[in-house]
């Protein structure tokens, strides 16, 4: 029988391992994306289907009121949530990308920093933008 502190060591590592995040290179020089995300372009923001960067992804290089409608769409936003992201940014005017469950950047949802990739959600994200705060 496992002790308390065994259980609660065995819960900690899985709620760790749950929340998987890359840590942001020590400089812009250095940016080079995980090998999961390296499907990301430069400058972009990358929202996957799946865990660590896999699944179906949509790519943004700018920031998007409506994910379901525009100039550019994301086909699986309506159906599928996202639970991977990607900030491929390189703007030193901006810090990371806040993402919204709603349209027009409503009910916000979470951020990640520039150069930062790892598992969200999952959500039904709807909207995003660049901002200047830390997440």
């Amino acid at each position: 029988m496992l002790g308390t502190r065994s259980i609660r060591i065995a819960l900690t590592g899985a709620a760790v391992a749950s929340f998987a995040m890359i840590m942001p290179p020590a400089s812009a020089s250095e940016a080079v994306p995980p090998p999961a995300y390296a499907d990301c372009p430069s400058g972009s923001v990358c929202f996957y289907t799946g865990t660590g960067g896999t699944g179906s992804r949509c790519t943004w290089s700018n920031a998007d009121p409506d994910w379901t409608s525009g100039s550019v769409t994301c086909s699986w936003a309506r159906t599928q949530p996202a639970r991977s992201m990607y900030n491929h940014g390189t703007s030193s005017a901006y810090t990371a990308v806040a993402f919204y469950t709603g349209a027009n950047y409503t009910s916000y949802n979470g951020c990640m920093g520039q150069g930062w990739a790892g598992n969200i959600g999952p959500a039904y994200l709807r909207s995003h933008k660049w901002v200047t705060f830390a997440c």
